[in-house]
């Protein structure tokens, strides 16, 4: 969204009434489109992902499942293949492994093994990320682990606009999208959010193609490639490093799968140094998957890398340990200063 347009747009939306406005209009138009999850009727979703719906729809379209992710999730996924097109949600992205089986050996491979006979059009939420000292079961961002399984398509929002349109078009797909967002970034009043994730959101539909960065921050002396709630923390960093002279160009990849490679290259191509910042482990993940496709294209432009991500150790629940694993504005500023500096 340019700046002309988010000027002519005068309301603003939290990145959680925006998912909500973009389910709400999908419900509308098909009423194959149905929501299900725990805690997502009566209570609106913990993190207020389906506020408003029940009252809409009913329950016959907005369902509060029993704590059986297996059960629910594997009704979903057949649901999708006889045409319907539910989106079902994980209250925490870190249940997906008590339905590991449903998501990915039916979810991410069923078209393929049925030999394109069925679809499984179905879009696949969760909650993702920590900084609220919720341990180690509550707190993970694994973005990583379903990028890594073909199949399924993956996307982060990191904005109110980014998430409507990224939703209109999850629910609309074919394929089955996982859509994760982050806890921090929804806008909820027990949980602020910082600045930047609330933006002018108009009230007409639109769609935000898949596999299509954007450009948060132009830039001339680093990229800093990043998602999620780290976004906003990386164009903090940027702010400040502006003041010293080092100007870097902030991406947002809003999708990993599929990724957008060709915004990468083309900004490290320009800036020589390569930042990226990740909220998953860093072992085996996004971070090492982003420098490797821009050193098999672009070897020759890398003066420098950086990365930046949770080490490998479980989320701790004491604060002071959560805020020294979580990566802040602070270590992006320290790793753009390394490259830069190399």
């Amino acid at each position: 969204m340019s700046k002309q347009e988010q000027q002519a747009v005068e309301r603003e939306l939290t990145m959680s009434r925006a998912m909500v406005e973009a389910i709400a209009h999908e419900m509308r138009e098909d009423e194959e489109v149905f929501y299900l999850g725990e805690d997502v009727a009566d209570y609106g979703g913990i993190f207020d992902s389906t506020e408003g719906l029940l009252e809409e729809f009913g329950r016959d379209r907005v369902m509060d499942v029993p704590i059986s992710e297996t059960a629910y999730l594997g009704a979903a996924v057949g649901a999708a293949q006889e045409g319907m097109r539910p989106i079902a949600e994980l209250m925490f992205v870190d249940f997906f492994g008590v339905a590991m089986d449903q998501i990915y050996n039916q979810l991410a491979k069923n078209t393929y093994m049925s030999g394109g006979a069925v679809n499984v059009p179905m879009v696949l939420t969760a909650a993702v990320g920590g900084t609220y000292n919720d341990a180690a079961q509550h707190s993970q961002t694994l973005y990583g682990t379903f990028a890594h399984l073909p199949g399924m398509k993956v996307v982060v929002p990191s904005t109110a606009y980014d998430a409507k349109g990224l939703m209109h078009n999850a629910v609309r797909d074919d394929d089955p999208v996982v859509y994760l967002f982050h806890k921090r970034l929804m806008g909820i009043g027990w949980m602020p959010a910082p600045d930047g994730p609330k933006t002018p959101v108009p009230e007409d539909e639109y769609t935000i193609p898949f596999g299509s960065a954007d450009v948060k921050r132009e830039g001339e002396d680093a990229t800093v490639v990043t998602l999620g709630l780290h976004v906003h923390r990386a164009l903090e960093a940027a702010d400040s490093l502006a003041e010293e002279g080092i100007d870097a160009e902030v991406i947002d990849l809003r999708t990993l799968v599929p990724l957008d490679t060709e915004t990468i290259r083309e900004s490290v191509a320009k800036t020589g140094r390569l930042v990226v910042v990740d909220e998953d482990y860093q072992s085996y993940g996004v971070t090492g998957e982003i420098i490797a496709s821009v050193a098999e294209n672009g070897l020759e432009d890398l003066e420098a890398v950086e990365r930046v991500a949770v080490p490998d150790v479980p989320l701790p629940y004491a604060r002071p340990m959560e805020n020294e694993v979580i990566p802040d504005s602070e270590d992006i500023e320290n790793a753009v200063r390394s490259a830069h500096g190399a």
